[in-house]
């Protein structure tokens, strides 16, 4: 005859714990999921997200030579006399995309003084490139950077990073991480007033 084993009151009890334990949790985690979007609600501003600070650097711009994506020839070198902004990027990478729409409205503001961009895509097919270009409505100068010239001129494997050439060709800044709007007014537009 088999011995049948009932549980003890005191073993019901702590079923029962664990078991009212484990909705409760449930409960809270279920209230978190609907209450924490409401006390911290995200923000209405793309470009408003944590950005690098850049780092004061003083060395030559490199000779670097890219083409854009209608396959003319330019060198960063070729901007002497305006401030540039050179940023390494690649369509697979969120913070990379994340820091373009503050990118394109920093370069549609500072343009007219003599601010350019001179973005470089690490590697992408030009088709891809182009489909990425046309989604962000990027309208600054865009480089294609099939064998990686960019990150050997830099010797900066980080993506996305940025170096500010100033108008005599001297790189003055370097960000590594994406970059905000409010950090490109405070550290960039300085330099466009020299």
């Amino acid at each position: 005859m088999e011995k049948v084993i009932r549980p003890t009151l005191s073993s019901r009890l702590k079923a029962l714990a664990l078991a009212l334990l484990g909705v409760g949790l449930l409960l809270v985690g279920f209230s978190g999921y609907i209450f924490l979007p409401k006390l911290f609600p995200p923000s209405s501003n793309p470009t408003d997200y944590t950005s690098a600070v850049p780092a004061s650097v003083n060395f030559p711009a490199p000779d670097l030579n890219l083409h854009d994506l209608q396959g003319n020839s330019i060198g960063l070198k070729s901007f002497v006399g305006k401030v540039v902004l050179m940023n390494n990027w690649a369509t697979w990478c969120p913070p990379c995309r994340d820091e373009m729409p503050a990118l394109e409205a920093y370069f549609n503001t500072h343009q007219a003084e003599g601010f350019v961009i001179y973005s470089v895509e690490d590697g992408e097919a030009a088709s891809d490139v182009v489909a990425f270009v046309n989604t962000y409505h990027l309208t600054f100068q865009v480089m294609l950077d099939p064998t990686h010239l960019a990150y050997f001129a830099f010797n900066n494997p980080n993506l996305p990073n940025s170096y500010v050439v100033d108008r005599h060709g001297t790189v003055r800044l370097t960000w590594v991480g994406a970059i905000n709007h409010q950090n490109l007014e405070k550290y960039l537009t300085p330099l466009l007033k020299e």
